[in-house]
């Protein structure tokens, strides 16, 4: 997975997605045998693990001069896409330790860098953007407490990544100049960490989306960046999009592997039911339907990738990520997991008792519909951007995942 091949400009040179796309293929029946006992683990077994490692998904995005393939965002939904064919939780956990180590890779000094991504190493990351901890500043560093939710892929990670806010030193969160709180996003050894639990979920149970909490953990100066306002450190253009933008890479990978399967499970029943009046592959009606959802599927997935070429474009150009891109990259992630319920929902009345009893159909029924509930896909969001295109806030630019007032 590491043969040189001919590409110029600003991607990867060194790792062939062709080949990374042939280990899933190979891989793809053991992510498939192991779903149901993953689902009831409540993680990914060892055996699904190990299959997946040599992808080493926290590094696809990161710079070659630190040990990573330095994918292209298009390249990225392609490999994520391919693993939540075969695995929802699997696709889901590579998307979070693909985009979290993204982050760390992007944002963090050089100092950390050399740790983290140190060669030979294979950390993995993992944690929770939302600052519900403190931070509070002692000699070279920083004591970490709180509590956070979603720790998706904590237990195959070996770092955290978690959002907290800055004590201004008597309990309260510190302000900056423009009297915004500081949130800054920590780095911490799993293993410092207490795995509370609390994932008893409808969908993607095997990716032990688990609470997890910090009591006065260390973290070195180094550790930390500020999350709603990081520079990047390296590949200044490519991690413009930030935060909000590496995460959208993820989430739609995962959306359009996971409406892909769904409509070829459908396909593939519909197929074997023919031959006399009354079943679902004599209908014209079915077959209409199942059309119009492919079409809205297929239509989702050809507005990401001409959303995310646009992108490339422009950071091969030299140039930073704009508004109106992130807007865009907002829109045609929402438009991947709103065609993708339509479709499960078409399948799920379509097939009955086929989707109705375990089996691959309601397994991504279940996890397709929790997906959709997450919070990058907040009706919010698609508004923020909608006013963007519709000239109403035009004039504003994305922080996090508010458009606001230029300051």
């Amino acid at each position: 997975m590491n043969k040189a091949v001919r590409q110029q400009g600003y991607w990867g040179t060194k790792t062939e997605l062709s080949s990374l796309l042939e280990h899933v293929r190979k891989i793809g029946p053991t992510l498939e045998e192991n779903a149901e006992e993953n689902d009831k683990l409540g993680r990914l077994n060892e055996v699904t693990f190990a299959a997946l490692k040599p992808l080493r998904m926290s590094h696809i995005f990161a710079g070659e001069e630190i040990g990573g393939a330095q994918l292209s965002p298009t390249q990225g939904l392609e490999l994520l896409e391919a693993i939540t064919y075969h695995s929802g939780a699997a696709g889901w956990i590579s998307m979070v330790h693909a985009c979290i180590g993204a982050m760390s890779a992007a944002f963090l000094p050089d100092s950390a860098i050399a740790r983290l991504f140190a060669p030979e190493s294979e950390n993995r990351f993992s944690g929770q953007g939302t600052p519900t901890g403190m931070l509070k500043k002692v000699e070279g560093g920083y004591r970490l407490n709180g509590r956070w939710s979603y720790a998706s892929g904590i237990h195959h990670a070996t770092f955290t990544h978690s959002a907290a806010l800055l004590d201004d030193g008597s309990g309260n969160p510190a302000k900056d100049e423009q009297g915004d709180v500081i949130v800054l996003c920590a780095h911490a050894p799993v293993g410092e960490h207490e795995l509370i639990g609390n994932w008893d979920v409808l969908g993607l149970n095997a990716t032990g989306s688990i609470d997890y909490a910090a009591k006065d953990i260390f973290i070195p100066d180094d550790m930390v960046f500020p999350i709603l306002t990081a520079q990047p450190h390296r590949q200044k253009e490519f991690f413009s999009l930030g935060v909000v933008g590496l995460a959208a890479i993820g989430h739609s990978g995962w959306a359009i592997g996971a409406a892909r399967r769904i409509l070829d499970e459908m396909a593939k029943l519909a197929r074997a039911k023919t031959g006399r009046a009354g079943l679902i592959g004599e209908s014209e009606k079915f077959w209409f339907d199942f059309g119009r959802a492919e079409a809205r599927v297929r239509a989702a997935r050809a507005f990401l990738f001409e959303v995310w070429r646009d992108v490339e474009k422009a950071i091969e150009a030299g140039k930073s990520v704009s508004t109106r891109q992130i807007s865009l990259v907002h829109l045609a992630k929402s438009e991947v997991h709103e065609a993708g319920v339509d479709a499960c929902q078409f399948v799920y009345r379509a097939a009955g008792g086929a989707s109705l009893r375990k089996g691959v159909m309601q397994r991504v029924y279940r996890e397709m519909l929790t997906a959709a509930n997450h919070f990058t896909i907040s009706p919010g969001i698609v508004g923020a951007a909608g006013r963007d295109l519709g000239g109403v806030w035009s004039d504003r630019e994305w922080r996090f995942y508010d458009l606001v007032e230029r300051k």
